[in-house]
């Protein structure tokens, strides 16, 4: 990116902690507002998060940038031996906790407060490692891929879910329409932060994506990078593995 997008920009705190208290207060009504906002279409996405990951049939999952745990919830289906939500939202993690609790789920689902940037797994415990709409949120991405990296076990998979811009006529159009105007706008009316919306619009917009972010990928250290496009390209499914 070719500046720091940050949720409040007359904040003296870092990204991190900006982003922190952002997600702390929208956590409330953030799964509602979200669905709403995405038109149900992320449960589609990271079904095939789920699908890809659970190829190699892994034991130990990580979920990073967890949130309030959608696609935790959803790993439980590979019947792995364990799996981590980590997130530095404490709000967040208290709503994903409920929703675990009440699918008993609670002993193959541990929620954890944390920094994906300095994560306190040792290195390669990890089958598979995933990122649903968090690594523009990182407040030094090659720090945080380089510790994803660390923690990966080799062979093992490591999956991202991000937005990305449509580049084709007139699905580029329509979405930085709505992006830009319709979905700061709703998260004005709905949401309690009336900036949280604005900030993940701008931040949407501004991270590197496709090829560009399948780079990145490569400088930090990870091998067999793909990247694949859904749903007209308004978000991006990246794959990579760890010698």
């Amino acid at each position: 990116m070719s500046k720091t997008i940050k949720p409040y920009k007359d904040s003296d705190l870092g990204k991190k902690e900006q982003v922190a208290k952002m997600f702390d207060n929208i956590s409330e009504n953030y799964d509602g507002l979200n669905r709403v906002i995405s038109l149900g279409i992320d449960i589609k996405w990271r079904k095939k998060v789920i699908k890809i990951i659970g190829k190699n049939n892994p034991k130990q999952l990580l979920d990073i940038a967890t949130g309030t745990g959608d696609l935790a919830i959803m790993m439980a289906a590979l019947h792995p031996d364990k799996i981590i939500g980590l997130d530095i939202s404490e709000g967040m993690l208290a709503v994903g906790k409920e929703k675990i609790d009440a699918a008993n789920l609670s002993e193959k689902i541990e929620m954890m407060v944390g920094d994906s940037e300095e994560m306190p797994f040792k290195d390669n415990t990890f089958d598979a490692i995933t990122v649903s709409f968090g690594v523009r949120n990182f407040a030094n991405l090659d720090k945080g891929l380089k510790e994803i990296l660390r923690v990966l076990k080799p062979n093992g998979t490591f999956v991202i879910l991000e937005t990305s811009n449509p580049t084709k006529f007139p699905f580029k159009q329509g979405y930085q329409f709505y992006t830009n105007l319709i979905l700061p706008i709703i998260g004005k009316l709905f949401s309690k932060d009336k900036v949280a919306y604005s900030y993940l619009s701008e931040s949407a917009n501004s991270f590197p994506f496709g090829e560009a972010f399948n780079n990145i990928l490569k400088k930090n250290g990870f091998i067999n990078t793909t990247y694949t496009p859904v749903t007209f390209g308004v978000a991006t499914i990246y794959t990579a593995s760890k010698k």
